[in-house]
Parts: structure tokens; sequence; C-alpha cells
């Protein structure tokens, strides 16, 4: 059998424009080679390639941290909410130990001043001598009522009985009388001063007077109150007889 190729240069067409396309392709990887050998053009590739590692990165860094601040947010919140209730509830509670504190401050130097003028008065019966009156007896020192003492000391339950007269100025009190015998006053002011109740018995004045028709010596002394030592104190139980 016999062929015949009616188009004889298809065939050599083809294989030149295939021929040209590769020689082309070559050309210019041989053309961004030698660009590529410029150093300064290396040198902006790798810092385009660089800098982009380096925001991809960043970026990266940046969103891990955003999410655990987040988190650490969130659980800041949470906390502050508990504390803020644990905080108002303790508040309360102070505030409520502290008027407990008062009251209880309150009663206590009530209790511990009630019985003043009557161990005063007691002392001052015993010590006064024969020929000996009195016509006075008043306190000389300004009188603190408990609500008017600072909350701060009221409210300290660490203080001992009688601290309050720490804040309180000392009681003091003025004997006034009459005696015939001038001996007699110093016996009497020597036997308040011995008294554990009384303390600084000091002679204000003294003076001549008449008392029906004789001739007395009229006296002033100030004295102190003092706190006893507790083993000055004797307690005795109270009982009543009921019928």
């Amino acid at each position: 059998m016999i062929e015949i190729n009616l188009l004889p240069r298809a065939g050599k067409k083809s294989g030149r424009r295939l021929g040209g396309a590769g020689l082309g392709s070559l050309a210019s990887l041989a053309s961004l080679a030698d660009r590529v050998r410029d150093p300064f053009l290396a040198g902006a590739v790798a810092a385009l390639v660089l800098g982009g590692a380096g925001v991809g990165a960043l970026h990266f860094r940046l969103g891990s941290r955003a999410a655990d601040l987040a988190v650490r947010e969130q659980q800041a919140v949470q906390d502050s909410t508990r504390f803020t209730a644990i905080l108002k509830e303790k508040r309360a509670a102070q505030a409520q130990r502290d008027s407990i504190l008062r009251q209880v401050a309150i009663i206590r130097s009530i209790d511990n001043d009630r019985y003043v003028w009557s161990h005063i008065m007691e002392e001052v019966s015993r010590a006064l001598p024969a020929y000996t009156w009195l016509t006075s007896l008043n306190q000389t020192s300004s009188v603190v009522s408990v609500a008017a003492r600072p909350d701060s000391v009221a409210a300290d339950s660490t203080r001992p009985a009688g601290a309050d007269s720490l804040v309180a100025p000392p009681l003091t009190f003025r004997l006034v009388g009459q005696t015939v015998d001038i001996q007699a006053m110093t016996r009497f002011m020597k036997l308040l001063e011995a008294s554990p109740f009384i303390q600084n018995v000091q002679v204000v004045r003294t003076d001549v007077a008449a008392a029906d028709g004789k001739q007395v010596t009229e006296f002033q002394l100030d004295a102190q109150y003092e706190i006893p030592a507790p083993s000055a104190i004797r307690l005795v139980p109270v009982t009543l007889s009921v019928r």
C-alpha cells in the first residue's frame, strides 16, 4: 500500500513552533536567573520574605495573647463579682461587731462606775474621827458621759476594767467640814490617804468659825478617787429571802 502525505509541511511547522516555545521559556528562565544574580534584588526579595514571615508570626502571637487576655479578663470579672459579695458581708459583720462592742463597753463602764461613790462615802465615814463632822461632799471634776467618749475607745474590747478612767478625767471631790481639834483634821487626812479608794488628799483652806457659840475650825479638803487593786475588793454574795 502506498501512503501519500498531502500536508508535508504541517509537521515541520508544529515542530518548529514547539521548538520556538521551548527556547522562549528557557530564555525567560535564563533572564530571571540573571536578574536574581543582582544583589539588591536578592536582598529586596529576602527582606520581603522575612517581613512577611515576621508579620505572620506577630499576627499569630498577638492573636494568642488576645485570646489569653480575654480569658483572664473573664476570670477577673468573675472573681471581682464574687469578692464584692464577700467584702459586703465582711463589712456588715464588722459593723455588727463594732455595735456590739460599743454596747458592751457602755455596760462595762456603767458597771465599773456604779459603786464609786459608795466606796468613797464608806471610806470617808470610816476615816472621820470623833468631834469632826462634814457639811458637804461634792464632785469637782467634770462629768463625762459614756456616749461622749470616742467610739474607738468604746469599741476596744481588749482594754482592762477601769481603763476608761484613762480617757475620762479622774474623779475629784471636795470635803467641807468642821472640827473642834486641829489634830483631828490631820488624822482624818492620813486615814483618807491610807484608803485604797482615795488618794492625793490636800488641804485647800482652814478658817476659824463659830458653831453653836463655840469656836471650831472649818476646813476644805480636795481628794481624788483611786482605782483600787483587785486584791482590795471583796465580793460578797447577796441573798434575798423570799417569803
